[in-house]
């Protein structure tokens, strides 16, 4: 197989990836069409006589397999041997397998490549291919770890995405959490694809793209459930689902290789609060039809029985303004929550309270919402956060970000007292209407502990139901594997207890343990109708670390110093040495920063220093004036004299001056 042909694929140089493409195929245009959307880019290309695979089937026909017609022989075909009458009835087009590799498969193949939301929580994005094809689904972001000291934001590895940026026509997205959206304004600044979304999730990307300067620079598709986006050979069909955000989606990928149905965030709310309950009839429609794999929302697999409906948020939001009648409310809540917010606002107007917001990305969201349509606030009801002390406290609600105790965010410099406009004390009444996102739980008590030390009343889901969850519990994801009936199952969106605790349902309800597969950031998973397998060689996939304006130069190295500093602090040393000689001609000087108060520890910095001296008088009596062996001698005797007296170890800065 040629270079060229090997570069098509997302695994180059395995035995596995010999098939995947056609030996004529050509190299797709970018974006083909949307069937039933608002944005048509190209029309579908028509299919080639000397094509392998038949394009997909429309999305309304029958996904039954072609019977091979009879041909009878032609009395002036000519015989290849008598031996073997059969083979003039063979048909033309029959793969042929590669030469030593009697396993593999000539059955086309579908290939996801994930490069995040693995193993984690966040920064959700998948490339999905077959026969060349290519499309990103989601681009998220994640919040740093405690560990990443430092760091504002986390991205997936682009480096697979750049490297087949002429291959991938575009990026689905199945709603518009920072999860699934979050990482697109820095990938688009590398690579400019076209996007497609429902119309609020379109518009919460349409903030971000304009606070970075791409407004008018990406193709942004408006498509709604139901409609399909054609990819070359994949025809995209977007799937109706209930999540705490509206307009959310799952897909039906159908290809050559067979359907692959991914649910995206969900789960089954009869009475939602915005639109209606997820399209179960549609998946289950797939399910008889035939589905080759799903992949399935993994967030709340730990959790039994079923996720409760959104309106018992609004019955409980009612006992609480009642109780808190003659206090100020503040409620923090995710600001892509819009159902929640306008449960709120609802909940206002009947006690005749003015709302006002509090955290930019809240103020961003309900402005969009409201321009939308998602969000109907009466007039006169939202008020300027400047306004607040006008009113009386009775009157007032203010809806702040700060759900997940960011330090930075509104809700915690109110706890801290930082925040310029508002304080908070016995008079207010606050409401965390969110569950802790895993690993965030310490950030929360202590936000929660600070607002009680100021004699606010908190209510964070102790008495009331202040929260309920976007994702399906465990007899929600059982109902979904039972309507789709998939040949293999993959779990995402999750860590891996959540995975893990996803397989075992599957194999609870019969799934044969080879058809299920735990995968990881950086595994390329191929399906066909006879095979699921992972490719032995792993694609590019890990964290981007975003540090203000700079992204990705901080790394592995930066973050070990910065703990390091942090745990131990830093000891700098500055000298002067003659530029003949090497003696020390000024010094030198010990300084210490996050290690030990100098006036309280002078017996410790003055042995520092003679032992400097030491070191570098030694070095030029031995003729050494390679100021990175100097600097070497200099932090190996330090460190331990540092260590034998304190039992620290603190970085250590040589600063060597000649003269």
């Amino acid at each position: 197989m040629s270079d060229e042909k090997k570069e098509k694929n997302l695994i180059p140089d395995t035995a596995q990836a010999e098939t995947a493409f056609q030996e004529e195929q050509p190299r797709r245009k970018p974006a083909d069409q949307v069937i039933g959307g608002e944005s048509v880019l190209l029309p579908e290309p028509a299919p080639q006589p000397e094509q392998k695979q038949p394009a997909p089937k429309a999305e309304n026909e029958p996904r039954r397999r072609p019977r091979r017609p009879h041909r009878p022989p032609q009395p002036k075909q000519p015989v290849a041997s008598a031996a073997a009458p059969q083979a003039e009835h063979e048909p033309r087009r029959r793969p042929r397998r590669p030469r030593g590799k009697s396993g593999a498969s000539s059955k086309p193949v579908i290939r996801m490549a994930f490069l995040g939301g693995l193993n984690e929580v966040g920064k959700n994005i998948t490339l999905v291919e077959c026969q060349g094809d290519m499309f990103l689904l989601d681009c998220g972001m994640a919040f740093p770890d405690d560990d990443m000291l430092g760091v504002d934001l986390v991205l997936p590895d682009f480096t697979l995405v750049e490297k087949y940026a002429d291959r991938i026509q575009g990026i689905v997205l199945t709603h518009g959490h920072e999860d699934h959206i979050g990482g697109l304004p820095y990938l688009l600044k590398k690579v400019n694809l076209p996007l497609y979304g429902t119309p609020l999730t379109l518009g919460l990307v349409k903030g971000k793209l304009k606070e970075h300067g791409l407004l008018n620079k990406v193709k942004m598709n408006v498509v709604h459930p139901g409609d399909t986006i054609r990819f070359g050979c994949m025809a995209v069909e977007l799937i109706h689902v209930n999540h705490s955000i509206p307009d959310a989606v799952g897909l039906a990928i159908h290809s050559p290789a067979g359907t692959v149905v991914h649910t995206g965030d969900f789960k089954i709310d009869c009475t939602p609060e915005w639109g209606e309950m997820i399209d179960l009839g549609r998946f289950a429609q797939l399910g008889k039809e035939g589905v080759l794999a799903l992949l399935s929302d993994s967030t709340n697999a730990e959790r039994p029985g079923f996720t409760k409906t959104e309106q018992m948020i609004a019955n409980s939001f009612e006992a609480m303004f009642q109780r808190a009648e003659h206090k100020r409310i503040i409620i923090a809540t995710f600001a892509s929550n819009v159902s929640r917010v306008q449960q709120i606002i609802d909940c206002a107007v009947k006690y005749d309270r003015k709302v006002a917001l509090s955290g930019r990305s809240m103020v961003n969201v309900m402005s969009i919402g409201v321009e939308m349509g998602y969000l109907h606030v009466p007039d006169g009801v939202m008020i300027d956060i400047d306004l607040i002390k006008k009113y009386p406290k009775d009157k007032i609600v203010l809806i702040t970000t700060g759900s997940q105790g960011e330090p930075m965010s509104a809700l915690s410099r109110m706890a801290y007292a930082d925040h310029r406009k508002v304080e908070v004390g016995p008079d207010d009444f606050i409401i965390i209407s969110a569950r802790p996102i895993p690993g965030n739980e310490k950030s929360v008590g202590n936000v929660i502990d600070e607002l009680m030390k100021r004699g606010c009343e908190v209510e964070y889901g102790s008495m009331y139901e202040v929260h309920v969850s976007g994702h399906a519990c465990q007899e929600e994801l059982k109902l979904m594997q039972g309507i789709v009936k998939p040949k293999y199952f993959i779990p995402v969106h999750g860590e891996q207890k959540m995975l893990h605790q996803h397989a075992a349902l599957a194999y609870s309800m019969g799934m044969n343990r080879q058809n299920v597969c735990i995968a990881d950031i950086g595994d390329v998973i191929e399906l066909s109708e006879d095979h699921m397998r992972h490719l032995p060689k792993a694609v590019p996939a890990g964290n981007v670390l975003v540090d203000g304006l700079g992204v990705g130069d901080v790394g592995s190295i930066v973050l070990r110093d910065r703990k390091h500093l942090a745990e131990d602090g830093l000891i700098v040393v500055v000298c002067t040495i003659a530029s003949e000689t090497g003696h020390v001609v000024s010094g030198p000087d010990v300084v210490s920063r996050g290690f030990v108060y100098v006036r309280e520890s002078e017996r410790l910095m003055d042995d520092a220093k003679d032992l400097v001296y030491t070191v570098l008088e030694q070095c030029a009596d031995n003729g050494i004036h390679d100021w990175g062996t100097l600097k070497t001698n200099i932090k190996d005797s330090l460190s331990h004299l540092l260590y034998d007296r304190t039992r620290r170890s603190p970085m250590i800065l040589p600063i060597i001056m000649e003269v």
